[in-house]
């Protein structure tokens, strides 16, 4: 006899993802904390919850799936959920990067398209260079000028170390721009501090009062090579212990003392002042910037293009460029060579691909 089958019969194998139907919405988390980003380490999240309140508190945290191509970089603002009590042991889930007023980035080198972003809604950017021990190097406070404006952020420059060599040279190729400029040096009769890491010596009080005037209310980066004594003046203007280090007396570079960037308060001062220490760099690309962009960072050579053929690129092999006529004019300063060769090297960086190595050097003096 024939057996009847009906649907009591039938085997269903469960489904090895799960029965929840798949969808693409979101939970939009309208409930999350918000929290500012204060150092990246290693797929944790470091970030200060309730800012400026009796609740402040720091809370660790690690990205949702969803955000992993998403960078998320010091002064990010974040949404948080899950346990973000601060309590020690205690892990957090960061779901979504709120967003941001402005973002500085860089490439690799000229030639390399992928961006890199450096830091989030910061507001001032501060160029640390040295009159020595490294030598300063007209072709990188170019280009963090160029990464500046690109970005919105307003720039200051910070000079080091002008106990060991006078900056006016240095300082000479930026007299006609708009740019605030602090000379920092060793204080007088400073013996280097034993208990400090790396026996960083004390600076002079004027240019840290100068400093901390210039920074107070506003969330500030710092860029400059390793050497040029970036985490020295942060633990003077913070109250920190960052570790410091010296430089190299073969390769003239400095020994790197941080690797990531850290958020740190500005001492004594109103809330929302915040400093941003970066590892010290050796390539900072602009591939990211359009020329004409780029221009924009020169406004003592920008009113010669108005003498400019139609077309020009006012690079190198340009014919009859109007800056040409501008500099020898005079109208740029005695600085004015130097700063339409410092252009024209930018300009022509991005198809520099013989040597990579040396389209790598962060803006070598020619």
């Amino acid at each position: 006899m024939a057996r009847t089958w009906d649907e009591s019969d039938v085997r269903i194998r469960p489904n090895k993802k799960g029965s929840r139907p798949r969808t693409k919405d979101r939970p939009s988390h309208e409930d999350a904390a918000v929290g500012r980003i204060i150092t990246v380490d290693r797929g944790r999240y470091t970030a200060v919850v309730d800012e400026d309140t009796p609740r402040e508190r720091v809370v660790i945290a690690a990205r949702a799936r969803e955000l992993r191509r998403t960078p998320v970089v010091a002064g990010d603002f974040v949404a948080l959920v899950g346990d973000v009590s601060g309590r020690p042991d205690t892990l957090a889930r960061l779901v979504r990067v709120e967003e941001r007023r402005t973002l500085l980035r860089r490439s690799a080198d000229d030639t390399d398209p992928v961006e890199r972003v450096v830091v989030a809604n910061a507001d001032q950017l501060v160029i640390v260079v040295a009159t020595a021990n490294p030598e300063p190097r007209t072709g990188f406070i170019d280009r963090a000028l160029v990464a500046a404006y690109d970005a919105g952020i307003e720039p200051l420059l910070l000079v080091t170390k002008a106990d060991l060599k006078d900056p006016a040279e240095l300082l000479e190729n930026y007299r006609h721009l708009d740019l605030t400029v602090v000379v920092s040096r060793a204080a007088a009769s400073a013996e280097p501090d034993e208990e400090e890491p790396g026996g960083s010596t004390p600076l002079d009080e004027e240019a840290l009062s100068r400093l901390h005037e210039l920074l107070e209310g506003h969330v500030s980066v710092l860029l400059g090579h390793s050497g040029v004594g970036k985490s020295t003046m942060v633990n003077a203007l913070t109250g920190s212990r960052r570790a410091t280090g010296g430089v190299n007396a073969v390769t003239g570079r400095g020994r790197h003392t941080s690797s990531s960037a850290l958020a740190l308060r500005l001492a004594d001062a109103a809330g929302g002042s915040w400093i941003i220490d970066t590892p010290g760099i050796r390539s900072f690309g602009l591939a990211h910037v359009d020329p004409d962009r780029i221009l924009k960072a020169f406004p003592d050579l920008a009113p010669g293009t108005d003498f400019c053929e139609r077309g020009c690129k006012h690079d190198a092999d340009a014919v009859n460029c109007g800056l040409d006529r501008w500099v020898a004019e005079g109208s740029a300063g005695d600085a004015g060579p130097s700063r339409l060769a410092s252009l024209r090297r930018l300009l022509g960086a991005g198809v520099r691909t013989e040597n990579r190595a040396e389209a790598k050097e962060l803006g070598t003096v020619q």
